[in-house]
């Protein structure tokens, strides 16, 4: 008997099998990987993340833009991830754009079936991504934000946040963590 095989994808081809397949889906070394459906809690964070980084967006006036899960990060060619949520500055995408290049800030809120690669892989990932400058992992049960900052040469600095406000500079934003745990 023969193992079936499992079909790998590049990220273009990734990016074109998507568009035909609802649902959510990632693509690891190649593979897919189709996403769990989210809690009520983890939803909720979710969009007071966004909300919070929105806020600060606008707050300072910059030229910048956040994007709720359902964008395409591409890590390199066979592997594309889709945070819940995403910064980034310059031009206003085009409204039929599905991956965001030049990103520098993601984020994403630690549920059980992802919790392990976001505290892992994807920061490896992640910072292959030249743009990027800060990985933020929330937590969805207890005021908790780990972040990462891009550091000097290949260093990656780590924070745990449990209270008050992080900088996210670039772009200059801040977000505090009284607004994502509010309610």
């Amino acid at each position: 008997m023969t193992a079936a095989t499992k079909t790998r994808m590049t990220v273009n081809e990734y990016l074109a099998w998507a568009q035909s397949h609802p649902g959510r889906y990632e693509l690891s070394d190649g593979e897919i990987i189709a996403l769990s459906p989210e809690g009520a809690g983890h939803a909720a964070v979710k969009f007071a993340v966004q909300t919070a980084l929105l806020a600060g967006i606008r707050a300072r006036r910059l030229p910048c833009h956040m994007l709720p899960d359902g964008m395409t990060v591409r890590v390199d060619e066979t592997t594309a991830y889709e945070p819940d949520a995403l910064v980034y500055c310059g031009a206003k995408l085009a409204p039929s754009t599905i991956e965001v290049p030049a990103l520098i800030v993601i984020v994403e809120v630690l549920s059980p079936s992802t919790r392990r690669i976001d505290a892992s892989a994807k920061i490896a990932g992640y910072f292959r991504v030249p743009s990027l400058a800060h990985y933020l992992i929330v937590d969805p049960d207890k005021p908790l934000l780990v972040h990462h900052a891009r550091g000097s040469g290949d260093t990656i600095l780590t924070y745990v946040v449990t209270q008050g406000t992080i900088e996210l500079d670039p772009p200059g934003l801040a977000v505090t963590l009284a607004d994502i745990y509010a309610g």
